[in-house]
């Protein structure tokens, strides 16, 4: 057989062949991993216990690898170890929940969150022995110009995901905390007005005692849709 001619490219391009599994083995990893993240739950009780630097960095390392628009990877994230300045950031979010749990215009939203008893206590903050943030980069400053980011949104997401993903893979737990608004998150990290705050993930061990909500997930037959 004739190997194909090669595609002209204006840019470098190099072959990517990664090895076919037989549909066997690809079914029985889809489920082992299926069966992994299947025990993943989001937690609010943690351990101080230390955890490794080297894991913040593998879970970041694997967020990287996110696709991303125009593979742009619009994502900063930001690791806090310092007890004082993870102080700073409970108290500044337990002052926006506050705010949010007192409202009395969205009584949807506050009887959605009540069969997860959350309030707006986030002592976990100063407990956990990290907090990541991620930020959404909405445009990168080059020599030449500000540079427009597509997709950032979604891009972030996934990459999130991700990084969920590979925190759970450790052993360790996390929490998708989003105080609304969360732009001082900006000044306490210090971050460019191109950055926008996305999610603050405590990121620890659960405490001996963790506890969570008994709940269900959403049934395949919702989820997926044949046609």
């Amino acid at each position: 057989m004739t190997a194909p001619a090669p595609r002209p490219h204006s840019h470098p391009f190099t072959p990517y062949n990664p090895p076919r599994l037989p549909a066997a083995e690809g079914l029985r990893r889809g489920r082992e991993l299926f069966e992994h993240l299947d025990g993943r739950r989001s937690v609010r009780f943690f351990s101080s216990d230390p955890v490794p630097r080297e894991a913040v960095e593998l879970a970041v390392r694997t967020a990287n690898t996110a696709p991303s628009g125009a593979h742009q990877q619009p994502w900063t994230f930001v690791a806090v170890q310092d007890p004082d300045l993870r102080h700073r950031i409970r108290l500044a979010a337990e002052a926006e929940e506050r705010a949010f749990y007192e409202r009395a215009d969205i009584p949807q939203w506050h009887g959605a969150l009540s069969r997860l008893e959350t309030d707006a206590n986030k002592e976990f903050l100063d407990v956990v022995p990290w907090i990541v943030v991620a930020f959404a980069q909405k445009y990168r400053v080059t020599s030449s110009g500000r540079q427009k980011h597509y997709y950032v949104n979604e891009s972030v997401g996934i990459a999130c995901g991700m990084f969920i993903t590979a925190l759970h893979t450790m052993g360790l737990a996390t929490l998708t905390h989003t105080p609304n608004p969360m732009g001082f998150l900006t000044s306490i990290l210090d971050r460019p007005s191109s950055e926008r705050p996305y999610i603050l993930f405590p990121v620890g061990y659960p405490a001996a005692d963790c506890e969570v909500p008994e709940l269900t997930r959403k049934p395949l037959d919702e989820a997926l849709l044949w046609r």
